[in-house]
């Protein structure tokens, strides 16, 4: 997908390709087209720093979104995912770290495509989509993961 561009800070390697795959199945499932998208791989200083200065929020969090056109028949977004946080659910919720990141990547593109977990009663229905969407993707997309060192991140 030549409008996808998926990035990663250093100390982290990734299947940038099977990502790409994963995210045109995703558009394929959920009948939308892809405008342009960026996935940023990034630090939990970096997570931190974006979710300080656009959301007013001073703590790392495992995934920020930003929709940049506003339709939800399409995706043009940026999706920021910190690899730290991630593994750190992954070990909370006990799953592998692959099937974190494929969770991960269909929340943003939830988020996207108009889903919201603000309210309890959105919150449900984004989770249950987005459960689906994990289970029928997660044994085709193992081994995302290349090469991660946590030391600086």
């Amino acid at each position: 997908m030549k409008n996808l561009h998926v990035t990663t800070e250093k100390r982290l390697k990734i299947e940038k390709r099977r990502i790409h795959s994963l995210v045109n199945l995703l558009c394929k499932e959920l009948n939308i087209s892809l405008e342009n998208l960026d996935i940023n791989f990034v630090s939990e200083k970096t997570i931190t720093e974006i979710n300080k200065s656009y959301l007013k929020h001073n703590y790392p969090t495992d995934i920020i979104t930003f929709n940049y056109s506003g339709n939800h028949d399409l995706v043009d977004g940026e999706i920021f995912i910190c690899i730290k946080v991630a593994l750190e659910n992954a070990l909370k919720y006990k799953v592998d770290l692959d099937s974190e990141i494929i969770r991960l990547v269909v929340h943003g593109i939830l988020h996207i495509v108009g889903y919201d977990d603000v309210y309890a009663k959105d919150r449900k229905k984004m989770k249950i989509r987005e459960d689906i969407l994990v289970n029928l993707f997660e044994i085709d997309f193992k081994n995302l993961i290349i090469e991660y060192d946590s030391e600086d991140s």
